[in-house]
């Protein structure tokens, strides 16, 4: 006998449990199926740290939406009493011409973000443990910072629970289909079949799977994650005196990182941005092996020496990218109450409190203000 239900969530990670918790906080009458248990760290939702920044190198398009997930970061910190977004500032580093700055500059200028731009000298007289070469430039913007994207997930989930949502783990997806009258969806678990009139998937890495009628070209990437104790000690990383940073080096290479953290694995998280090879969920090798720091070590060998200490943990988590590096989010052409979600390509994470909202809008009215079009499901062909 299936359930009924006013929206189905498939997929509880990052937009996942953002969506179920906009929806049960509307009052809408959600059950929300996972893969997994809660905030596992098996998907692309976890490393305990994920840069959040307005001034958007990507593209400008995406500020609106930034300066949204800000507001509702601070929401759902309100409402669950966690700790979850950290600002420590920001600073996007490389030659003049590069992507990661002169994209950064432009958002924040179309857009009058506060930032400030220096040069070599002002990057290592405010920030003493980075090297940069003569003719490298920074962007520093102070509202960037960082999230702890486990933390995350559970708070959305917790609060979803809250006002109401029905929640259930460890429920792989066989198969959803849609009426033909647009009216209901029919979703098939390992456990049960439910009903209801919307359908949201929002499967991560799965999409490949849970979209195969749309043909969309995702590529699924195993990105890998490490975590250093600087030569001398953590206290010139630590928030306050280190920012969350994005670095590209002559040859394109972008790195990232962040300040040091309390708690397990401690040390400071530092990776390569894009670096990754093409996985499945079914494939992906989660064992680091280790030669696998190697060009990481390289650039902070030459970038930041200090922190190219001995390596005390890595992981492994997936990007699930669109040839344009785009998120994919909108109605299913072809079938109007469902909702297609993959707002991910590498650096989502931190649209997820808004990423709900838009989520929740599109279930319950089919449209949303929220300005969109840049992911239109259907720009592939």
């Amino acid at each position: 006998m299936a359930s009924a239900y006013d929206v189905i969530v498939i997929g509880l990670g990052g937009m996942g449990s953002a969506a179920a918790y906009q929806l049960a906080r509307r009052g809408v009458r959600v059950l929300g199926l996972e893969r997994h248990t809660a905030a596992h760290v098996l998907g692309s939702s976890h490393g305990k740290s994920r840069i959040i920044r307005q001034a958007y190198f990507e593209d400008p398009a995406y500020v609106p939406l930034l300066l949204r997930a800000y507001e509702l970061w601070e929401q759902i910190e309100h409402e669950s009493r966690e700790n979850l977004l950290h600002i420590t500032g920001g600073l996007m580093i490389g030659p003049p011409t590069s992507r990661t700055v002169a994209g950064a500059r432009r958002s924040a200028e179309q857009h009058g973000l506060a930032h400030e731009m220096l040069d070599a000298a002002e990057i290592q007289q405010r920030f003493p443990v980075l090297r940069p070469t003569p003719g490298t430039i920074a962007l520093y913007e102070q509202k960037a910072g960082f999230l702890h994207p486990e933390a995350s997930v559970a708070a959305h989930l917790r609060m979803a629970s809250h006002f109401g949502a029905e929640l259930q783990f460890n429920q792989p997806v066989l198969s959803w289909e849609a009426a033909p009258s647009g009216t209901r969806v029919h979703v098939t678990t390992e456990q049960g079949s439910y009903e209801a009139g919307r359908l949201i998937i929002s499967p991560g890495a799965w999409a490949p799977q849970l979209f195969a009628d749309l043909h969309l070209p995702l590529v699924v990437e195993r990105n890998l994650l490490f975590w250093f104790e600087p030569h001398g000690g953590r206290e010139p990383f630590t928030p306050g005196r280190f920012p969350i940073y994005i670095w590209e080096v002559d040859d394109h290479t972008q790195f990232y990182g962040f300040p040091a953290q309390d708690g397990p694995p401690g040390g400071v998280k530092a990776a390569l941005f894009r670096a990754g090879v093409h996985c499945t969920p079914e494939t992906i090798d989660r064992t680091i092996h280790p030669h696998e720091v190697d060009r990481l070590r390289e650039c902070l060998a030459a970038h930041i020496p200090d922190l190219n200490g001995p390596v005390i943990e890595a992981a492994a988590c997936m990007y699930t990218t669109s040839p344009d590096e785009h998120f994919i989010l909108g109605l299913h052409p072809h079938h109007p109450n469902v909702v297609v979600s993959s707002p991910c390509s590498g650096h989502g994470y931190k649209f997820a409190s808004v990423i709900g909202e838009i989520l929740a809008d599109l279930a319950i009215d089919g449209t949303t203000r929220h300005p969109i079009g840049l992911f239109d499901v259907g720009r592939f062909g």
